[in-house]
């Protein structure tokens, strides 16, 4: 049977919220407690001490992730934000057609435009501009699942010491979480981060990867 403070470590471990609050040392213990006893049904089985004691070194094992969101903040500070609008995302079953995939990305590539192919276990994800549709269409005929338009890529380029920071894009990706933006793909190359979003979604995004 898990102990109260397993109990109350997988809770706050599933609130990033609270967890933020934690980090920032603005939390009221005696309230935690209680809400935590409550929604786990085990008022009757520990003690609201017991529970508040696990949560403050739940936050003492939590309080170096301050100083990593410090470099995380930084790196994102001296970031680039660059935003494509008129993307289009086509998802295509890849069986029989692999060799197209490789014969439009060479036609793309010497017009220099947008192009990304992600391969899946049975599908191949294309993202490019929506003029190239027709195209696709014409390629591909029936083999498109499905196509998404009205789409906008937006590419954060940082420093090369990304690579050496843990949960920067976790951090990036947890905004769009937060301001209820619906990421459609991701992707990541080096030390480019990639998201596609609805064009609706522009200024709500702007407005919070201004760091």
């Amino acid at each position: 049977m898990p102990t109260t403070t397993e109990l109350t470590e997988k809770y706050l471990s599933k609130h990033p919220s609270i967890l933020d609050c934690l980090k920032n040392g603005i939390v009221n213990y005696s309230k935690l407690s209680r809400k935590i006893a409550k929604e786990l049904d085990i008022e009757k089985k520990t003690s609201l001490e017991a529970i508040l004691i696990a949560c403050r070194r739940y936050e003492a094992k939590i309080k170096n992730g301050k100083i990593l969101e410090n470099k995380i903040l930084k790196i994102l500070k001296e970031s680039e934000l660059e935003i494509k609008n008129k993307i289009a995302v086509t998802i295509v079953d890849k069986r029989k057609y692999l060799w197209k995939i490789i014969e439009i990305e060479n036609k793309f590539q010497k017009s220099a435009d947008t192009f990304y192919a992600i391969e899946g276990s049975k599908v191949f994800t294309i993202i490019t501009t929506e003029k190239h549709l027709q195209d696709l269409k014409t390629l591909f005929g029936n083999a498109i699942i499905k196509t998404s338009k009205n789409l906008a890529m937006i590419t954060i380029k940082s420093p090369k010491e990304l690579e050496n920071t843990p949960g920067v894009n976790a951090f990036v990706y947890s905004k769009f979480r937060e301001h209820g933006i619906n990421i459609v793909e991701q992707m990541s190359c080096w030390t480019d981060t990639i998201v596609v979003i609805s064009e609706n979604d522009i200024p709500t995004v702007m407005s919070f990867l201004r760091f």
